[in-house]
């Protein structure tokens, strides 16, 4: 099932680093910013998420929730949470199941090599659970979080 624009997103539950489960339907009503990376405190992974944390102020004034999504294991993102402050949600999805229904989990290519893995992406939901935008490869992780910030300001506006 491909993410569409315009169309409801798939609803899903995972849990948090915490170990609590999240259900994006209990979220109806805000806007759920869900963002798919490889992996805990990796170079990449780690400016991305310090890029979220950086704008939190400004994505609660948008009424925004922000859900990171990796395979990792609760204990390592309550790690990441911990050594970078990040004020927002981590979601673990060890079998990707989540990922396969948002596109973030497939081929590759990474320095000219093919694999398979997480595709970094995001996917905006708004308060009625319908698709408004989704990136479905993330090219500099450090960048997309002022980029996603531009785009919820220009919906705001």
């Amino acid at each position: 099932m491909a993410i569409e624009e315009g169309k409801s997103a798939p609803l899903f539950t995972l849990k948090d680093q915490d170990g609590n489960k999240v259900a994006l339907k209990d979220l109806r009503g805000r806007t759920v910013v869900i963002y798919f990376y490889p992996k805990d405190d990796t170079p990449g992974c780690t400016k991305e998420a310090c890029g979220f944390r950086d704008n939190i102020k400004a994505f609660d004034k948008l009424d925004a929730a922000i859900l990171g999504v990796s395979p990792d294991a609760a204990d390592s993102h309550t790690r990441f949470i911990d050594k970078f402050g990040l004020p927002f949600t981590l979601l673990s999805d060890p079998d990707k199941k989540v990922m396969e229904k948002y596109g973030a989990w497939g081929e590759k290519v990474l320095y000219g090599k093919r694999s398979i893995g997480v595709i970094r992406s995001t996917t905006i939901v708004g308060p009625d659970g319908k698709v408004l935008k989704h990136w479905k490869k993330v090219p500099k992780a450090a960048d997309h979080p002022e980029k996603v910030l531009a785009f919820l300001k220009e919906q705001a506006a």
